[in-house]
C-alpha cells in the first residue's frame, strides 16, 4: 500500500471513529441519571478538552468548560433524583467530516433535542455543533466541542394517549 493510500484509509477509519465517538455522546446524555454515566460521558473527551457553548443564550446558559474533569462536573449537575429529564433525545444530521491542512479532524452537525422535564414542561432546541476530534490513546476523542443554539422552544408535551395510527390488517 502505497503512503498516500495509508494516509487515506487512517482519515476514513478516523472519520468513522469520530461518528462513533459522537454517536456514543448523544446515547449517553439521552440516560444522564447517574455518575458510571457521567464518567462514560468524560472518557470521550481528550483529557485538555473544551466543551462550550457559544453564542446566546449558550455561552451564558451553558458555559465553557476545560479540561475532562470540568465537562465531567458540568455533566454531572444534571444528575439528580429524580432525574432531571423524563424524556431526552437528541438527534443529529447534516454531517461534515473535514480534515484540515494538518490533518486535524472536524466535524459538523445540526442537532435536534426533545426534552421533558420531571419538574415539568417540554422543550424542543436545535444547535449546530462543530468538533475538533483528536486520537488519545488509540481512542478518537473530542478535543473542543461547541454547541451554538438555532431555536429552542418550549412545546406543550411529547407523548400522547392517541392510538398509533397503523394500518389494518384486515
Amino acid at each position: 500500500m502505497s503512503p498516500q493510500d495509508a494516509l487515506r484509509l487512517q482519515q476514513l477509519e478516523d472519520q468513522q471513529a469520530a461518528r462513533v465517538c459522537i454517536s456514543n455522546y448523544m446515547r449517553l446524555c439521552d440516560r444522564l441519571d447517574n455518575m458510571a454515566t457521567v464518567q462514560a460521558i468524560g472518557a470521550l473527551f481528550s483529557a485538555d478538552a473544551c466543551w462550550e457553548g457559544v453564542g446566546e443564550p449558550y455561552a451564558t446558559r451553558l458555559g465553557r468548560h476545560q479540561g475532562r474533569e470540568a465537562i465531567e462536573a458540568m455533566m454531572a449537575g444534571y444528575v439528580r433524583h429524580p432525574a432531571h429529564f423524563t424524556l431526552n433525545g437528541h438527534f443529529l444530521c447534516s454531517e461534515a467530516l473535514y480534515q484540515d491542512a494538518d490533518g486535524e479532524l472536524h466535524g459538523r452537525w445540526l442537532m435536534l433535542q426533545t426534552s421533558a422535564f420531571t419538574a415539568g414542561g417540554a422543550h424542543l432546541n436545535a444547535a449546530e455543533l462543530q468538533i475538533i476530534f483528536r486520537r488519545e490513546a488509540g481512542e478518537m476523542t473530542m478535543h473542543h466541542f461547541t454547541t451554538r443554539n438555532l431555536f429552542s422552544r418550549p412545546v406543550s408535551h411529547w407523548q400522547a394517549a392517541d392510538a398509533l395510527p397503523v394500518p389494518d390488517n384486515k
